[in-house]
């Protein structure tokens, strides 16, 4: 599954919908331009549109300032730089300038360096203000750089301020992660903003604050506020900034200044000047701006409640579902205070707030930050007017033997629902009411159900089709590699046997330094991503070079920081460049490993020391390497799959006029294409004969890896073009005007679920939603839980609608409030977070029946989707008000591109009355959107039919093919079909042989009354190993006709066939002794047809191919199985009959072709010994092993 730029958001245009004139006008750059009303933007657009409100303010002031952004990407501001350098132009015409950092602390330490343009000298500004950004790694990465910074001061009118992107939940980080302490630990000032809006006030206040105290000052972004969207303010000077009048300045001030001193006296006198003053004129900024402050208050509060950012709005949400409004929390005695700076928590403010409580609780994710200041500034209170505060523990406490009971867990995040327990079972003691009762109720009722999801299948994330790192992260038998960060990091959980062990960024390889001389391994590969190379990876290196251990760098150069959007590198880094400077480290052997030989003809920028190699001898290669002494260097050249998607539309990339196909009726299902490329793009094929493979065509992105499957049935098509069926693209059709739904109301907000796939264009769903409701006024917040998952894993996506703004306080949906569920993935809307959301009598879903596997399937054949189970789970949560439509199929047979199923479920969706937003509001938001704009409006169109007429819609999709309800196969139909299939394999006396073994089974089964389904098993086993794959046959099926019918469905134009194959008479060896598999042309054909007509010679003397190993292992198999079956048919009996079902079963499983069949024939011969000795045991009436 890619992203694909028929929906991908690629911005918003200047595209007027026909009958939308009611609609708000809406441009692309309005997010960044407008100076008043709304505008809709995300957290990451409002940190880009931030630094232009301070230009614009400072204009005002009479000051001529400008602005400076550095840092480096990760998740959850992956997208940040992205977005920077689609509005640099903007932001350039605003003097800001933006420059990503090569890591993080460099980045940090030129933000630095903007406090201290006019100590230097002449400056061109009056100021610069600036902005940092990183992951939270990234701030304990610069603890050093921030402690100088924030000690040396900043500008007068400049400022600094330093995003800090915390991933609470650990959902694409390698540890969960919390900047507040490391922050407090450098004395820097945080900010925790709890929405879009807040981004702009806060920020705001973060460089008044700085300029004001002389420090920088952090700002938490969490993936629920810097990754939502919402309509906030466009007003600039809406914020009203107070300078605190109780606050006394030393002498000289508090920003940045030259010092002569030496630097132990420097370094004393800028510790005293933050310890005495700094930090408290952070305080009074804090105190005069009223950043924290009591929003719902009560003439006798009993109960108070302290919350900070994502968990204030949690509280609010919280609150409501317990059914407690302001006014009632005033009556029952509950008092809120909003903390906007957690550190340092001002007192004066936190003092008036606990006068008169009981209690007060504190909620805040992971470790305590405000509630360990609060018991400090509440200590020294006497006892009677001391309230008891709690938060993460009960009244017991934390740091007592045994500690207390978790009330808020510092583990992971949580949730509303948890919140809401929490805050029942404090007020429990003064209040309750039947809501409160019935809520609790629901939330218990809700955790048993709950207890099945648990076994719905995760969607995990997954490299993407033709992915590099399914190539590259594979080592030799008897190696292992160590990870670090990247994408290739998700190689410890797709390749364990391969993979082990992972470190910080910049780290990789170090470990080995500390383990080499005490393990007995004698070697190991280390993974490391060309932009961890770039970012500080090539120190470890260096440093594995001086202490001269035995290892292999991997260097992955995959052109692109695939992980958080397929950003470039920052900065110039190339192979040869690569090449170079691992040469001049001192490593004596470097080989470099292409996908495209053809890019080093010339070889005068490489050192004379790189071999080069073909990515086939991958595994060659690393052989070789793993017995160089000391440290050597595989160069892996290819470039990420996704990026060359995106190139290739742009046009920038070559795209080669070959793909490749699956005989179907040659593929033996045995999923070694599956294991050799790990491709996503191979699907599952159910058949007549069992389960085949098939090459998504619309997913593929010709990495052609699969090809080396041993099996016959890959042929590589050159030329022609796909045939997509377009049915639904006609200009003009006779379908007629559709009834206009009945649209939901969003007094109270209304919810919606969308859960799907990374990467299959599911997000745009969200911001088309989010973009409708903000075109017709109404408030909305739409949150999208990515993460790693954007590839190929389980994307939710949080929106949420009302009729103004201030409805909406949380971003997520708490438990069982979802409106609307939209799966456009079945397994993902049946998975336990999207259960959690539903609710019997409010929620309805609309559910995608599309059964995709999961990543693993590449290398799990048997793999099945549990859809009965899904289904029934879906049904139990909603009550039976959910509406199944196979999208997919539809969607593709219409438009021609699967890409189109996520619009074609939101007009089924609107349709059926579950959108609270207008047919003109949404349209206007694809128009907005700017891609494919007509695809994807027509898409809408045929949801909403097939939500009025799905037969009909199906009629017009699939023309030739008459809608039929599958029917159970009998069995005698079962046998019919093998028969003549048998028949034409060899002849009727072959066939006949088989009919009388499964005749003679359907009698003794029928003699039991015991059903048919050893019959069947032993028509399936026994036509399975009786039509065995020989060359003869694969000759057959490829000129029977069917083969050609099949190419002429998926292929148009002039094309030509190359076909894959391994003759054991004429094939090489691997280093395994495996027969390696050669391309060859289409004068095969015509062997083919004489081999088909030879089929005569089979098993007879002058059968030439019957002499080999396979073709004897084969023929005994036949009679083996003939043998047993007729021996099991002597003792069968009612209590047997379960053993002899599985064991006549049991050659289902041997698949495949060469070695890939006799390992699978192995298996079988040690399953069959296995179960034949418990048929024994039960027949003599023994004990045998479960």
């Amino acid at each position: 599954m890619q992203a694909d730029t028929a929906v991908a958001t690629a911005g918003l245009t200047d595209a007027v919908s026909t009958g939308a004139s009611a609609l708000a006008p809406v441009k692309l750059d309005d997010k960044y331009t407008l100076t008043s009303g709304k505008i809709f933007l995300s957290g990451i657009q409002a940190l880009v549109r931030l630094p232009l409100m301070q230009r614009q303010r400072d204009l005002a002031a009479g000051l001529n300032t400008a602005g400076f952004i550095s840092g480096y990407r990760g998740s959850p501001l992956g997208g940040l730089d992205e977005t920077l350098w689609k509005t640099q132009k903007i932001l350039e015409e605003n003097h800001v300038r933006f420059v990503p950092g090569v890591n993080e602390d460099l980045a940090a330490t030129a933000v630095w360096g903007t406090q201290q343009v006019d100590l230097i000298g002449p400056a061109k500004y009056d100021g610069v203000f600036a902005m940092w950004y990183g992951k939270g790694p990234g701030v304990d990465r610069c603890g050093d750089v921030f402690k100088h910074m924030n000690h040396a001061g900043t500008a007068k009118h400049g400022g600094i301020l330093l995003v800090a992107g915390d991933d609470h939940g650990a959902y694409s980080s390698t540890l969960p992660h919390q900047s507040d302490h490391i922050f407090s630990a450098c004395m820097i000032p945080m900010l925790y903003p709890c929405n879009v809006q807040e981004y702009l006030d806060l920020g705001l206040h973060a460089w008044a604050m700085s300029r004001y105290s002389g420090c920088a000052v952090g700002f938490k972004a969490l993936a629920d506020t810097v990754e939502s969207t919402a309509s906030v303010d466009a007003d600039p000077f809406r914020l009203q900034i107070a300078y605190p009048t109780d606050f006394v300045m030393p002498e000289g001030g508090l920003n940045a200044r030259l010092s002569t001193d030496t630097l132990g006296i420097q370094a004393r006198k800028q510790e005293a000047l933050m310890q005495d003053y700094k930090i408290y004129a952070a305080l009074a900024y804090a105190r005069a701006n009223k950043l924290n402050h009591t929003t719902i208050d009560s003439p006798n509060a009993r109960l108070g409640i302290i919350a900070s950012g994502k968990s204030y709005l949690d509280v609010l949400e919280a609150m409501e579902e317990l059914g407690i409004n302001e006014k009632m929390a005033a009556d029952i005695g509950i008092r809120l205070f909003k903390v906007s700076m957690p550190w340092p928590l001002e007192p004066d403010g936190v003092r008036e707030f606990a006068q008169g409580l009981d209690e007060i609780l504190v909620v805040e994710e992971k470790r305590q930050i405000v509630e360990y200041q609060l018991k400090e500034q509440l200590y020294n209170w006497r006892d009677d007017v001391r309230p008891r505060v709690i938060g993460k523990f009960d009244e017991k406490g934390e740091w007592v033997h045994p500690r207390g009971d978790w009330l808020l867990t510092s583990k992971a995040d949580f949730s509303v629902a948890q919140i809401a327990r929490v805050i029942a079972q404090r007020i429990a003691r003064f209040h309750t009411s039947d809501l409160i009762k019935a809520r609790l109720t629901f939330l218990e009722a809700k955790d048993k159900v709950l207890t099945k999801a648990v076994n719905t299948p995760p969607r995990p994330a997954y490299y993407c089709s033709g992915c590099p790192h399914n190539t590259s992260t594979k080592v030799p038998e008897g190696s292992f590699a160590l990870a670090g960060i990247g994408c290739h990091v998700m190689a410890t959980a797709i390749y364990p046997e391969f993979n082990k062990l992972t470190t910080h960024m910049g780290g990789e390889g170090a470990p080995w330094i500390g383990q080499a001389a005490f393990s007995k391994v004698p070697h190991v590969f280390q993974n490391l991503g060309d932009g961890t190379y770039f970012h500080s990876g090539y120190l470890a290196i260096r440093a594995a070079v001086a202490a001269k251990v035995n290892m292999t760098y991997k260097i992955l150069y995959n052109d692109a920081v695939a992980m958080t959007g397929g950003q470039p590198v920052d900065g110039t880094v190339s192979v040869p460049m690569i090449a170079q400077q691992m040469a001049a480290e001192g490593v004596q052997r470097i080989a470099l490993v292409t996908e495209d030989l053809g890019r080093y003809q010339d070889r005068s920028s490489l050192p004379a020391n790189v071999s080069l190699h073909d990515r086939k001898d991958m595994d060659a290669v690393q052989r070789e390497l793993r017995e160089v002494p000391g440290v050597s260097v595989l160069i892996y050249d290819q470039t990420c799959a996704a990026e060359k998607r995106r190139r290739r539309k742009k046009g920038e990339y070559p795209d080669p006029n070959k793909r490749l196909f699956i005989n179907a009726a040659v593929c033996e299902g045995c999923g070694d294409c599956g294991v050799q490329s790990n491709c996503t793009s191979i699907m599952p094929l159910e058949t007549e004969f069992g389960r085949k493979r098939t090459i998504d065509q619309s997913s593929c992105n010709k990495d052609y890896s699969c090809v080396k499957g041993f099996c016959p049935s890959f042929v590589t098509v050159e030329g022609g073009t796909l045939k997509k069926s377009k049915t639904g693209t006609a200009k003009q059709d006779d379908f007629g005007a559709l009834p206009d739904p009945a649209l939901p109301g969003c007094d109270a907000p209304y919810n919606i679920l969308l859960n799907g796939i990374g990467g299959t264009g599911v997000i745009t769903i969200g911001a088309l939603l989010g973009m409708a409701a903000h075109l017709e006024g109404k408030g909305v917040s739409v949150l999208d839980m990515t993460g790693m998952s954007q590839k190929n894993g389980s994307v939710t996506s949080h929106i949420r609608i009302a009729r103004t703004p201030g409805s909406i306080r949380a971003q997520r949906i708490a438990t069982g409030e979802a409106d609307l569920v939209l799966g456009c993935d079945m397994l993902t809307a049946g998975a336990a977070d999207a259960i959690a959301k539903m609710r019997a009598g409010r929620t309805r879903a609309v559910v995608n029946t599309h059964q995709q596997p999961t990543g693993h399937f590449a290398k799990s054949p048997d793999w099945q989707f549990p859809f009965e189970e899904v289904q029934t789970l879906i049904n139990e949560s909603v009550t039976n008000r959910a509406d199944y439509i196979d999208a997919t199929r539809l969607a593709t047979a219409l438009m021609g591109d699967a890409i189109a199923t996520n619009l074609f479920m939101l007009g089924f969706a609107y349709q059926k009355g579950a959108l609270p937003v207008s047919e003109a509001a949404l349209l206007r938001a694809i128009e907005l959107n700017g891609v494919a704009v007509e695809s994807n409006k027509k898409s809408f169109l045929w949801g909403r039919r097939a939500a009025v007429d799905l037969a009909r819609v199906e009629r017009i999709a699939v023309p030739a093919q008459t809608v039929t309800v599958q029917m159970p196969e009998s069995l005698n139909t079962l046998i019919k079909r093998r028969v003549a299939f048998l028949t034409d394999y060899q002849d009727t006396g072959y066939a006949a042989q088989y009919e009388q073994l499964v005749n003679a089974v359907r009698n003794a089964e029928a003699a039991l009354g015991q059903g048919d389904k050893l019959a069947r098993a032993v028509a399936k086993s026994y036509f399975k190993l009786m039509a065995y794959k020989d060359e003869y046959e694969v000759a057959r099926l490829y000129t029977d006709g069917q083969f050609v019918e099949s190419l002429k469905k998926q292929f148009d134009g002039d094309f030509s066939l190359k076909f894959n194959l391994a003759p054991p008479l004429l094939a090489k060896k691997d280093a395994k002794g495996h027969l390696v598999k050669a391309q060859y042309g289409s004068w095969v054909w015509q062997g083919f047809r004489v081999l088909a007509k030879l089929k005569k010679l089979r098993g007879t003397k002058l059968d030439v191919f019957g002499y080999t190993a396979e073709r004897k292992m084969e023929r005994q198999l036949i009679a083996e199985y003939r043998a047993m079956i007729l021996s099991l048919l002597d003792t069968l009996s009612a209590d047997r009959l379960a053993l002899a079902i599985e064991i006549a079963g049991l050659p289902e499983k041997v698949r495949g072709f060469g070695h890939v069949k006799e390992s699978a024939v192995q298996q079988y011969q040690t399953q069959r010994k296995a179960l034949l000795e418990k048929y024994t045991a039960v027949q003599k009436g023994l004990p045998h092993a479960a």
